[in-house]
């Protein structure tokens, strides 16, 4: 049984709903904290700026919009809440959660004694009453405090929305530089405002607060949002508890029969969620989403009992040719009695380091002729000369602006584009070739003086998304990359032998690197684990390509 198009469809307008809502709120506390942050320059300036934000947000459309978004968006909270069939979950999403529901307590004091007093009241909300009110009164901290966790909450909801984007990936360094100093900034031009005005106050020239009753009043308002928002809180939980009790009672239960044990969940769990309400490890990198294929089960019992993927489970599926009996534990919700066996087994509770997807160019080279060298020398001197090989390699890629991740035997893997973008990324590849091929070339001769041969090398150059970590066993971990784009350029570098080259680049990297190639020299070749076949290019010598300069952008 599928998924109903209602269903789908309600689902896909909670999310937007979700996004559109928190990103007005978002725009608010942007530009509030931009506002703070002017108090660096002056109290003058920021209720300058002051009145251009009233301007934005203190007129009819704005204000339906703002809190019309703060209602529907703590509503939509409250429901999630309600509908969550476990409290396990990743670290970083709980973190999200926790502090959302802490804002609204915060925030009642400050909206009863800024926006609420104005309207009220006609109390003047200028920065030159709203800061010593909250300094002198020792609210600065409970101040502080709401102003990161807003901010927080609303980075944390843009990192999970943008995460997999290729643009956010890129610019990730520079969006969580801002994300840092902006609420800092803020802080601090709040702080230089409060002494600002204590200068101010000794002149007698700050706007009075509200009067005693008045401020009673505010302060009775302010306890009644705290105490209906934390009934809300309560009757979500005890409704949630309700409703898995009345499932467990009718019977609205599916067992779920896994190697180790068997549990019973209700019915409308998806397997990932009942793995983790029960303590079970199970692998799930991307966080549920159907981005990775690392939950995936093999189902026995009644096909019968399995709702019909949906498309983008099936996307998955399809690109790690799964067999029929294997689904994504985070999409399939079982309607009946099934067994599940996890295909990727998860070693501990831990969950891996391995993460963001990105695209990425993956060099490998591998020594020639190293065989027969090794047959003919010591031990100490294979290692000699392994080690300057390995320094050739190393400094021609940190050069070119690559990473040298990996040194096995007598080969090495390297990564571009873990701070560039992709035709940088390309073009410093090639250039990193170019650089080991004239290095190589300058050893030569030496080489056939002390060891009596000399040595020649074969790099695969392919392009791709890859997910990049670090990944290893205990402390002994290493950072790499690891997907279909390296074994590519993996089984490209042992195509230099077959095509008796020193370069088999695949047509997407030249083509990215913006290389003007004959196009008739490109050939299709089937490639061990590829369904389809790849265009490369087979290049007897790096230094044939046009000069690459390697820039950095």
């Amino acid at each position: 049984m599928a998924p109903s198009p209602t269903s789908l469809t309600s689902s896909l307008l909670t999310r937007r709903l979700r996004l559109a809502t928190g990103l007005i709120l978002f725009l608010f506390v942007t530009t509030h904290l931009l506002n703070h942050a002017l108090g660096l320059v002056s109290l003058q300036a920021a209720e300058h700026a002051r009145l251009l934000f009233l301007a934005l947000w203190r007129n009819g459309p704005a204000t339906i919009a703002f809190y019309g978004a703060l209602l529907v968006h703590v509503g939509l909270a409250l429901m999630a809440l309600h509908e969550r069939h476990t409290f396990r979950m990743p670290w970083l999403e709980a973190v999200r959660i926790v502090v959302g529901l802490c804002i609204p307590v915060l925030l009642a004091v400050h909206f009863t004694g800024s926006r609420l007093a104005h309207e009220l009241y006609g109390v003047d909300d200028r920065y030159a009453r709203v800061v010593p009110a909250i300094w002198d009164t020792g609210g600065t901290m409970r101040q502080l405090a709401l102003l990161v966790l807003a901010w927080l909450h609303g980075c944390l909801g843009i990192h999970f929305v943008l995460r997999h984007r290729r643009c956010y990936r890129e610019w990730f360094y520079v969006s969580f530089a801002a994300m840092v100093l902006l609420p800092l900034l803020a802080a601090l031009g709040f702080v230089n405002m409060a002494r600002e005005i204590d200068a101010i106050e000794a002149a007698g020239a700050i706007a009075a607060p509200p009067s005693g009753a008045d401020a009673e009043h505010l302060g009775f308002l302010s306890n009644w949002i705290v105490a209906a928002f934390l009934g809300l809180v309560s009757i979500a939980l005890l409704l949630r508890a309700g409703r898995l009790q009345r499932e467990r009672r009718l019977g609205r239960l599916v067992r779920l029969a896994y190697p180790q044990r068997t549990v019973d969940v209700p019915l409308g769990w998806s397997v990932l969620e009942a793995s983790r309400a029960h303590g079970i490890p199970h692998l799930s990198l991307c966080g549920g989403r159907a981005r990775c294929s690392t939950c995936r089960v093999r189902v026995s019992g009644d096909p019968a009992a399995l709702p019909l993927p949906t498309e983008a489970e099936l996307r998955t599926l399809r690109r790690v040719r799964a067999a029929s009996d294997v689904r994504l534990a985070c999409q399939l919700r079982p309607i009946a009695d099934i067994g599940i066996s996890p295909v990727l087994q998860a070693r501990d509770r831990e969950v891996p380091t391995l993460g963001s997807e990105r695209e990425v160019v993956v060099l490998f080279i591998d020594l020639r002729r190293w065989t027969t060298l090794s047959e003919r020398h010591l031990p100490h001197d294979l290692a000699y000369v392994l080690d300057q090989f390995f320094e050739v390699v190393g400094t021609a890629v940190r050069s070119a602006g690559g990473v040298p991740n990996q040194f096995i035997g007598d080969s090495v893997m390297a990564l571009f584009g873990l701070e560039q973008d992709v035709p940088t990324a390309c073009r410093q590849a090639i250039a990193a070739t170019q650089a080991i091929e004239s290095e190589i070339q300058r050893h030569r001769d030496r080489m056939r003086h002390e060891f009596g041969a000399t040595l020649d090398f074969g790099i695969g150059l392919h392009m791709g998304l890859a997910a990049v970590g670090e990944v290893g066993w205990r402390e002994t971990r290493t950072f790499t990359a690891v997907g279909d784009t390296v074994n590519t350029a993996a089984r490209l570098q042992e195509l230099c032998k077959v095509f008796a080259v020193r370069l088999v680049a695949s047509e997407l990297v030249i083509r990215t690197a913006g290389l003007q190639l004959d196009p008739s020299l490109a050939r299709a070749v089937d490639i061990r684990g590829r369904a389809e076949p790849l265009g490369v290019y087979a290049i007897g010598s790096p230094g044939e390509l046009p000069a690459c300069t390697p820039r950095r952008e």
